[in-house]
This record gives structure tokens, C-alpha cells and sequence, in this order.
């Protein structure tokens, strides 16, 4: 993956029913869900479940729909499956997900998160920042850090 980008905000899937209304306006169809989701995150992470039953027609119509910097993170199946062949679609092995990404569900310590990023850029190496829950609160919290850390 080539990137410019260091910390990636998103969320598992992009389509959490609590979301409509609150972050998605009440009137957008669903099938613009992602292309809104994409204006204010820069990546999500999508369960072997999901990824795994997408068609190629439809891989090609969500990296058209989102910007080039933003990024597909797939959870490795039980069964050797590949996503599409793209710069900005990671197939995430147990050990990338130990380095690359931090689960704010499961640690919503502002500082630790801090400390992580500062050894990110030390490295260079991306870092992917994501909500099991979708906690739209957690998750403008860990962009704000970001931003304000020049990231």
C-alpha cells in the first residue's frame, strides 16, 4: 500500500443502522451510504463475511465511488480468498493487524492512541484506527487527535 496518508479513521463496515439520521442524512439511499462514509473517513474495515461474497462488478463500482486515499481493510477468511488486485485494498493477516491497527472499542485511551501514532511516524509505517461499534463520538475524537497532531 503507497501512501502519504499516516493514521486512517474508519469503522468496521459502513453501514451501522444507528447511523441514519444522526450521520447519514434520513434521505440518502443506501447505495450512496459509502460514498458519504468516504467524505468523512478514510477507511473501513470489512468482515470476511462481507467481502468475501462482493462481485467484482461491485469491488470496482466502491473504488470508483471513493477517493484514492481512501482504503479497504479485509479480515482475513478461513477459506484462501483475495480481494480485488488494488494499491488501496489490504487483505489483513494476524500479524499486519498486531502493527497496523488499533481497535477504539477496546482501547479508547486518547494518550495511548497519541503514543502509537508518534511511533507510527517514527516508522512511517500506517496506521489504521477503527470502531467495531461505530461510536461516531470515539471516532471524531480519534480525528481530532489526529488533525491536531498534523496527521
Amino acid at each position: 500500500m503507497k501512501s502519504s496518508q499516516l493514521v486512517f479513521i474508519g469503522a468496521v463496515n459502513w453501514t451501522h443502522p444507528a447511523w441514519k439520521g444522526d450521520f447519514y442524512p434520513d434521505d440518502l439511499p443506501n447505495d450512496w451510504l459509502l460514498s458519504y462514509y468516504n467524505t468523512q473517513f478514510h477507511s473501513v474495515y470489512l468482515p470476511n463475511s462481507i467481502w468475501q461474497t462482493v462481485p467484482g462488478s461491485t469491488w470496482m463500482e466502491w473504488l470508483d465511488e471513493t477517493h484514492e486515499g481512501f482504503v479497504f481493510i479485509l479480515e482475513p477468511g478461513i477459506t484462501e480468498s483475495t480481494g480485488p488486485t488494488s494499491e488501496r485494498v489490504v487483505l489483513a493477516t494476524p500479524a499486519w493487524m498486531a502493527e497496523h491497527v488499533w481497535w477504539l472499542d477496546e482501547h479508547p485511551d486518547l494518550r495511548a492512541l497519541a503514543q502509537r501514532i508518534s511511533q507510527h511516524a517514527v516508522t512511517g509505517e500506517p496506521l489504521f484506527v477503527f470502531s467495531r461499534s461505530g461510536d461516531l463520538a470515539l471516532m471524531e475524537e480519534a480525528d481530532t487527535l489526529r488533525q491536531v497532531m498534523g496527521y
